[in-house]
């Protein structure tokens, strides 16, 4: 494994002043930066590492203190999201670059978007694709980020009339944090033997559906089934059984609250920022689950 070189951007002399604080550098699917007062409620007092397997946007990731927290590991299942977080990570400036090549037209956007279906897609650099995936995410209708059985990017033009494609200033905040971060891609299990008493787990997987009709799933082509939420459960007593602390979020689901029963369970709000339904985005219950208290 190639070591992790640190690296430091900054800005251009054009840009706005650099922030210290990272967002979210995409939108995605349950994402939980309106959630995160509820969430720092119920932080651990202290750990040292800080794990998560379904990073996503990382909305709780880039809010981690970074000065008391010793070690960072992040994954997903997504490698167009993982490749997103690398190459800001290790190549910002290229990455820069090659988002500014795109044109923010409705032909444009289908034809960054249809990279993907030419047999040259495996070709394609990484700072290519993580450009693109920035791009086709903050011109795309709603922000989704959908896959469809091919793995293929099937969300179409938004139409927005002026996008904020380049954020550089919050691209500079969120490579700098990455620095040192470990960031891996695949099963939401492949972090076992690093986990210990000193660790925190923070887990927001593809949520069970609250109906036959309500799941979202279209983060990877294999999605995320009943099956799979099972699995997980047996991750977090396995989490439990090593000292660990976790905490997930998940749905209101009859499953979920069955699961889970001999943990704490907290009920809280949340609204729905992204749908691709526009009169569905009311507040829905969510649950977030711990194996400690504060």
């Amino acid at each position: 494994m190639k070591p992790i070189v640190s690296r430091k951007y900054s800005i251009t002399q054009t840009s706005n002043s650099p922030l210290k604080i990272p967002r979210p550098f995409v939108k995605w699917v349950g994402g939980k930066k309106q959630l995160l007062d509820e969430l720092h409620r119920r932080l651990p007092t202290e750990f040292k590492s800080y794990h998560e397997p379904f990073v996503g946007g990382g909305a709780l990731l880039w809010s981690i203190n970074r000065e008391v927290v010793e070690q960072i590991t992040i994954n997903d299942s997504n490698p167009e999201l993982i490749n997103c977080y690398r190459v800001i990570r290790d190549d910002l400036s290229t990455l820069v670059k090659r988002l500014k090549k795109f044109k923010h037209t409705d032909h444009g956007y289908y034809e960054v978007r249809g990279m993907d279906r030419k047999p040259s897609w495996s070709r394609v650099q990484p700072t290519t694709k993580a450009a693109r995936i920035l791009f086709l995410n903050k011109t795309g209708f709603n922000g989704l980020y959908r896959v469809n059985s091919k793995g293929q990017n099937n969300v179409p033009f938004g139409s927005y009339d002026n996008p904020t494609i380049l954020d550089e200033p919050n691209l500079v905040a969120c490579s700098n944090f990455l620095q040192g971060v470990k960031i891996t891609c695949g099963d939401f299990e492949n972090r076992r033997r690093r986990l210990n008493a000193n660790s925190f787990v923070y887990l927001d997987p593809p949520y069970a559906p609250l109906s036959p009709t309500s799941s979202f799933t279209g983060y990877t082509p294999s999605g995320f089934n009943q099956d799979a939420q099972i699995r997980l459960k047996k991750y977090c007593d396995y989490l439990h059984s090593q000292g660990s602390k976790f905490m997930l979020s998940n749905s209101s689901a009859p499953l979920i609250y069955e699961l889970y029963s001999e943990y704490q369970i907290d009920e809280v709000l949340a609204r729905r920022a992204v749908n691709c339904n526009g009169n569905d985005r009311g507040y829905v219950k969510e649950l977030i689950i711990r194996n400690y208290a504060n």
